[in-house]
């Protein structure tokens, strides 16, 4: 990954995570908690796990972040009125942060910068030919399938859980509606 777009991702990260925790709006701040996700999938895809990257924009960035929302405004929350801040925790949170910045460069100047060593595709291949004739074949040309090995797994090995999870999910779903629903006498 070139360093500029490590830069710009970490960036995006940190400033979504930051308006996290400073804007007042629920809205707002899960919406800012978004725009972290998707620095954090940009980190993810610069490191080349592709397939955690996708799942971050897909799962957190979407599923997740909609049922947030859909909770924020189904609790009709009301912006708090402003209060002023009190030194002592807002010096011990600048403290932490602090503290942690220091260890991080610390760490991170102790690192060497080496590449990563090469993916043994033959012995992969060999590994995985008991679960997958296609994912062991593509695996022989060179190739990386983990999006599709674990489509194989999930949708092979274990199709009815998943789909008891599925309708689990949809009844609390309508349950939280219910619930939610004010009722008119």
């Amino acid at each position: 990954m070139p360093l500029t777009l490590f830069w710009f991702f970490a960036i995006v990260m940190l400033v979504g995570g930051l308006a996290v925790v400073s804007l007042r709006n629920p809205v707002a701040a899960a919406l800012a908690m978004v725009s972290s996700f998707v620095g954090l999938a940009g980190l993810f895809i610069g490191l080349n796990a592709y397939f955690v990257g996708v799942m971050q924009i897909l799962v957190y960035a979407g599923a997740i972040m909609v049922l947030f929302l859909f909770i924020i405004m189904l609790l009709d929350l009301k912006t708090e009125e402003k209060q002023a801040p009190k030194v002592v925790p807002l010096v011990g949170g600048l403290g932490i942060v602090l503290a942690f910045t220091i260890q991080l460069f610390g760490i991170l100047g102790k690192v060497p910068n080496k590449e990563s060593t090469p993916i043994d595709y033959q012995a992969a291949s060999e590994h995985y030919a008991p679960i997958s004739k296609s994912v062991s074949e593509r695996l022989a040309d060179g190739q990386l399938p983990d999006v599709n090995l674990v489509g194989d797994v999930i949708f092979k090995g274990y199709n009815l859980p998943l789909q008891i999870v599925g309708v689990l999910l949809l009844v609390a779903t309508v349950g939280v509606v219910v619930l939610s629903k004010r009722q008119t006498i």
